[in-house]
């Protein structure tokens, strides 16, 4: 009874306190000023002006009644568990388990002003929306003469005669760190002798210049040279002769990296250069990778670089944008609603990066001023017209008709200025070349401006210095938008470089080291965090001297191998056999150092006195749960085995809200129980273990049990030895007559099915599923809250490849026309397990299994399916494996995918491209949408997805393709390994008054949806306290946050700073916050933990128990630019604004 009053009172203020909102929310739209309408000061029309209060006023009612909703659901929800008692599991009539909530009071409450970033901003409209751009072009790919997929190009003589023509040509080497050649080889072999000669060659001339991008280089060649010619280097980035452009670790690939690894790559990058050159980068330079996302041109100006430049854009795209000189333009997020993200964006025009394809249009005059093809070299021009070397000569005939060129490509824009790169992959490995290149285009250079009937003004220059040149030509400070310059929003994805050759086949290969690079950055995260929080809470209890210092080089060593796979020949899976394994080996090294990290720093964080904390490299106070035999194998669980004493286990939660979870540990008794300090006991479910679909093992089983995790941090738990008989749960196989053995251990149950082809379905409190009884697969989902069933059926399905001309490889996925179904010449063995806290089926087939699981606990957990597919496909031959799910949604032809983690880019299925034209990157999730119901499949490693048809979605699984595609590889995907591809899919339904308009091009996940993405890519790590450390000091669970974080923030990082003197951690960490945007139109009911939004507000001072944020100073995304210390630690984030601050904790 007195529960039940203490519940009455928390639900009655809590609807208190909405109610209050309400009002404050009505008093803020009467008063709202008119900025909030397309950025006019005053609407002209006063009647709209009401109308739009009015449909404001109807909209946030509503929202509010959700709320007011949600909290009775919350209180009533309460109430019932107040009579239940936590750990007791009570089995229904219907057939299954009740898993009573525990005593922890949760609920839900959103203010209707955080909701308004997702209907978009109607005001305020681009000229070029990507998404408008592919609906109109035809894609006839017309030969365009010279300029094959463009067109011809003429001038009047007279266009310069008041404005000179301005031309920077810019000296560049494109080094990818590993593709043909390793990182390490390509550096030995090109890549020293490229920075020696720069070194040497800039130095020469003053008038020369250089520009470098990747990092990773840069600073293997900085570690081997020697002080002088460190300060020589360093003159030249002061003088403007060497510019750093971008500055990240790598040239990050743009469609399967995550958002994580590419701001971490970023930063690792920029403060190297702060650290090392003292410069900061000013612009962007991505030549190469494979498409383009509007990720990472929001990430570039959150880092404050003013301007950036793209390549690898679909040809019809580049041809388009030239033809209406569009080719330069401001890059804005499609969520942004004031330009604030804005940031100014070239699109080079031609086929490619190299000199060929960067003077002009024609790629047969462009090739003969690549002096690096002289005769007598090794590389010539495929066009048959070789470099002539400049005399006096012949210097004014070479001098117009290279000027022509130079012409033709600034009729493509709007300034008078124009960019001339001139490289290409490995160049001026020569001392030669620079003497080639230099010398030649200097007498071009003084031929033409010494003739002033020319008018024309060419020099050496950087990219910056370019950008400078035309914002000066257009009378606007860098990074301002020039009048009449168009405002484009959306992506570039997929990219084909010519004819039907679209490069969405590296969206999935080698997703084993795809699903790798996941799990690194996963554990890199927690270590960061982890290692920041016990770093200090060490030195607040002078144990600091104590802590293992190796940990923060293994911190930084992970970091540069997390970035160097980001490389668009790494994540992309398009490097050859032996580059592939040195990636995988330093990801797995990275990967067991991490681990080290993390236990080490779980050790202090647990320990009840930390002046108890002593550190032994040789005998690690925690165990790893789980163990990886090599880079290119799956991880195996480790097995806990009983010794006299009982077990402790250490569990950290990555996420920054509560979870309530199952948490799943191998033993070698059946008979455990498992409590908490306090000697309280969790439910919990004892199941098999198997060796292979009909194989139980004898001596190993699987105990799960529910726990409550608190926020980023660490629970303690005591597994030991029961008496009592454990609860087990049941399991079925369906052998469909297949003629196999079944072995079977006490004291499980297993009942077996000899032909049985009837339907069956697993449930919890949420949801029932169907599965066929033919093919074991799903077929449909049907909520409990719901009288209608959705059909959700799953089909796997082969794709061929061409068997004419060019064929489908690690870049291009180039089919033989539509998938097949999968076909078995042996029926599957499907074998179903059911219990209290969890229910699977799982499915055997030759070349995959699959794994669905259903969780019955309340929240986020118990309200997606977890599904695990493990694919084999390494005795086919060009077959690509696909996943398709079909359902009753009426999609049409939109659907949704992800762009790298951090927003959702609307797609459409064109069907006037081919079917591979259709496919997108999938790095965390995509949905297909209807008024009624969202079905978004999440994924924990990137891969390739499509909407074929209405209702569906398309996953390509793996790829084993058995010849090169001629894109510069020389090899074929022949290296496929056991892959575990991990989903959560999620049913959600739309409430009443949410109305759902696809044509528009914003759309945003749900809270839940977002949630459930951080719960599939941060698993929870388990970490069994060492047995010969089991009369170690007195342990205890250990919350790190005073506060609770609002549900739409994400904290993406607590990185600690380097220190200024040595590589070693500073005082400071640089604290990387993301507001999440979000769609309130869909039910989000018992998420299963406190929730609240806050409008943005975040308030970071008292947020870490036991540590005061003594400084708290925001900067730019990569720490180069530091805004005054705040003296309040109340912060501000707009929906979807990534901040940095730089903060010091004592």
């Amino acid at each position: 009874m007195k529960l039940k009053k203490q519940v009455t009172v928390c639900g009655g203020a809590i609807f208190c306190v909405a109610v209050f909102s309400l009002y404050l929310m009505l008093d803020r739209v009467q008063h709202e000023p008119g900025r909030r309408h397309g950025g006019l000061s005053f609407p002209r029309n006063q009647i709209s002006v009401l109308q739009n209060r009015i449909e404001q006023l109807e909209q946030l009612l509503e929202e509010n009644h959700q709320i007011i909703s949600h909290i009775k659901d919350s209180v009533l929800e309460l109430t019932e568990n107040a009579d239940t008692h936590p750990g007791l599991l009570t089995f229904q009539a219907n057939g299954s388990w009740l898993v009573p909530t525990d005593s922890h009071h949760t609920f839900l409450s959103v203010f209707p002003q955080d909701c308004q970033v997702a209907p978009g901003n109607k005001d305020q409209k681009p000229d070029l929306q990507m998404l408008d751009v592919y609906s109109a072009l035809k894609f006839d790919n017309v030969d365009g003469g010279a300029w094959k997929q463009g067109f011809e190009i003429s001038y009047d003589q007279r266009e310069w005669d008041k404005e000179p023509l301005q031309v920077f040509v810019v000296p560049h080497s494109h080094n990818d760190p590993g593709w043909i050649k390793t990182f390490d080889k390509y550096y030995f072999d090109q890549t020293q002798h490229i920075l020696n000669n720069m070194l040497m060659k800039l130095q020469e001339d003053p008038k020369r210049r250089f520009i470098w991008a990747e990092i990773s280089f840069f600073s293997k060649w900085w570690d081997n040279i020697d002080t002088q010619k460190r300060a020589a280097v360093r003159r030249l980035a002061a003088v403007g002769q060497l510019e750093f452009v971008t500055g990240g670790w790598v040239m990050t690939d743009e469609a399967n990296s995550h958002y994580f690894a590419m701001v971490d790559q970023l930063i690792e990058g920029h403060q190297w250069l702060a650290k090392n050159i003292g410069v900061i980068p000013r612009s962007g330079w991505a030549i190469d990778p494979f498409g383009h996302s509007s990720t990472m041109s929001y990430l570039l100006k959150r880092s404050n670089l003013t301007s950036m430049l793209i390549q690898r854009v679909h040809y019809s795209i580049k041809k388009h944008f030239a033809a209406t000189k569009s080719l330069e333009f401001m890059w804005r997020q499609t969520w942004d609603t004031d330009s604030s993200t804005d940031i100014f964006c070239q699109l080079m025009p031609f086929y490619s990066y190299d000199v060929p394809h960067t003077c002009g249009p024609d790629p047969k005059i462009c090739c003969q001023f690549d002096f690096r093809r002289l005769p007598g070299g090794r590389i010539s021009c495929p066009w048959k017209v070789p470099p002539k070397v400049i005399n006096d000569a012949s210097v004014a005939e070479r001098a117009n008709l290279l000027l022509d060129q130079y012409r033709k490509k600034s009729k493509l824009y709007k300034s008078k200025v124009v960019l001339i790169p001139l490289g290409d992959d490995f160049r001026y490995d020569k001392a030669v070349e620079w003497d080639q290149q230099f010398q030649n285009y200097e007498k071009l250079f003084n031929y033409m401006n010494s003739h002033p009937e020319l008018h024309v003004q060419v020099q050496f220059g950087t990219l910056s210095e370019y950008f400078d040149a035309v914002y000066k030509k257009n009378g606007v400070s860098p990074g301002s938008k020039p009048p009449s310059y168009p405002v484009l929003s959306g992506d570039f994805f997929t990219y084909a470089d010519r004819e039907d050759h679209y490069w969405s086949g590296y969206f999935t290969s080698r997703p084993f080291y795809k699903n790798l690079d996941r799990v690194l950055e996963s554990h890199l995260r927690a270590a960061e965090i982890l290692y920041s929080l016990a770093l200090n809470h060490a030195r607040r209890f002078g144990v600091d001297i104590k802590y293992p210092v190796s940990d923060y080089h293994f911190l930084t060593e992970a970091r540069r191998n997390v970035g160097l796979f980001q490389h668009h020949d790494a994540i992309t899976g398009t490097s050859k056999e032996v580059v592939v394994v040195d990636y995988g080996l330093r990801l797995f090294h990275s990967l067991m150092n991490l681990k080290r990290v993390i236990i080490n720093a779980a050790h202090l964080l647990v320990l009840q006195n930390k002046n108890d904390y002593k550190y032994d490299e040789s005998s690690l106070f925690l165990q790893l749960d789980n163990k990886r035999q090599n880079h290119d194998k799956l991880p195996e669980k480790t097995v806990i085995k009983f010794e006299s004493l009982p077990r402790h286990l250490v569990v950290f939660n990555p996420v920054e809200q509560e979870r309530l979870c199952v948490i799943t540990v191998l033993t070698t008794s059946p008979r455990v129980k498992v409590t908490l300090i306090d000697g309280s006991t969790l439910p919990m479910q004892i199941s098999a273990v198997w060796k292979a679909a009909t194989d139980m093992a004898a001596d190993t089983y699987q105990v799960s049990f529910v726990a409550r995790l608190p926020t980023l941090g660490l629970a303690v738990f005591l597994l030991s030895e029961s008496a009592n008989t454990p609860v087990n749960s049941n399991t079925a196989i369906y052998l469909r007559n297949r003629d196999v053995t079944v072995s079977k251990k006490e004291p499980f149950s297993v009942k077996i099915l000899e032909s049985s082809t009837d339907d069956f379905f697993i449930e919890n409190q949420q949801m029932q599923v169907w599965f066929n009884g033919v093919t074991g697969l799903m077929e449909n989902i049907k909520r409990k809250d719901d009288q209608q069933e959705q059909k959700v059926r799953m089909e796997f399905m082969w794709y061929g490849t061409r068997n004419f001309k060019d064929k489908s490889g690690a870049y291009l996925f180039l089919p033989d026309g539509e998938a097949r179904a999968y076909m078995s010449k042996q029926t599957p063995i499907t074998r179903v397990t059911e219990g209290p806290l969890f229910s699977e089926v799982v499915t055997f087939y030759r070349d995959f299994q699959q794994r669905i699981c259903l969780y019955n606990l309340p929240g986020v957990e118990g309200l997606s399916l977890d599904v695990s597919i493990v694919v084999d496909i390494h005795e086919q031959i060009n077959r690509e494996l696909a996943v398709r799910l079909s359902t009753g949604i009426e999609s049409g032809d939109m659907f949704f995918t992800d762009l790298n983690g951090f927003q959702i880019q609307t797609r459409k299925f064109l069907r006037k491209l081919p079917l591979q034209a259709n496919f997108y990157p999938m790095p965390a999730m995509a949905y297909v949408q209807d008024n009624r119901s969202r079905l978004t499949v999440h994924t924990a490693q990137s891969l390739g997805v499509s909407s074929l048809h209405s209702g569906q979605l398309e996953i390509i699984l793996d790829r084993r393709l058995m010849q090169d595609d001629n894109r510069g590889l020389g090899q074929g995907l022949k290296d496929n390994k056991l892959t575990c591809n991990r989903f959560r899919i999620l049913l959600e339904r739309r409430t009443a008054a949410s109305k759902v308009q696809d044509s528009r091009p914003v759309s945003f996940p749900s809270l839940l949806s977002h949630m459930t993405s951080m719960l599939l890519n941060h698993e929870v790590l388990v970490m069994p306290v060492t047995p010969q450390q089991q009369a170690a000091p007195p342990i205890r669970s250990w919350r790190p946050l005073s506060a609770s974080i609002p549900c739409d923030f994400h904290l993406l990082n607590i990185r600690t700073l380097q220190s200024e003197v040595v590589s070693a951690p500073g005082l400071e960490a640089a604290l990387i916050i993301h507001r999440k945007g979000f769609d309130c139109g869909l039910e989000a009911r018992s998420l299963g933990f406190n929730c609240t939004t806050t409008q943005g507000k975040f308030s970071m001072g008292s947020l870490f128990q036991g540590l005061d944020v003594v400084n708290l100073q925001p900067s730019s995304l990569t720490l180069l630019y530091a805004a005054k210390p705040v003296n309040s630690s109340l912060v501000f984030l707009r929906p979807m604004e990534i901040a940095t601050f730089r903060i010091r904790m004592v």
